[in-house]
């Protein structure tokens, strides 16, 4: 069964999802930006079935719910995970395979 998260990631190729007064959301926004790329960013506090998005990503196995990053209709996780593949320099060649960046 698709959910309203994997509806909102397809024909993406970068996709957060946050809250509002997130400091690490900021940050990993911030870091996937600062190569170029341009993602799509859903701030769940702020949206009406926010709620309903954030069981999904729980569900999925995303905790904590926020931030969440897909890249290439693939959930990456968190925070942690978004911070080691940069330090192991895979982060570029994700975003350059999922065609978030050319360069």
């Amino acid at each position: 069964m698709e959910t309203t998260v994997m509806r909102l990631v397809a024909d993406k190729p970068v996709v957060i999802f946050t809250k509002s007064t997130c400091c690490m959301c900021h940050s990993i926004e911030t870091l996937i930006r600062s190569f170029g790329a341009n993602p799509i960013v859903y701030e769940i506090d702020e949206l009406s079935n926010g709620r309903e998005l954030e069981r999904d990503l729980l569900a999925m196995g995303q905790s904590p719910s926020v931030p969440a990053v897909f890249i290439g209709k693939q959930m990456v996780g968190g925070s942690n995970e978004v911070m080691s593949l940069h330090v192991k320099g895979k982060l570029v060649p994700l975003l350059r395979e999922a065609r978030a960046i050319w360069v």
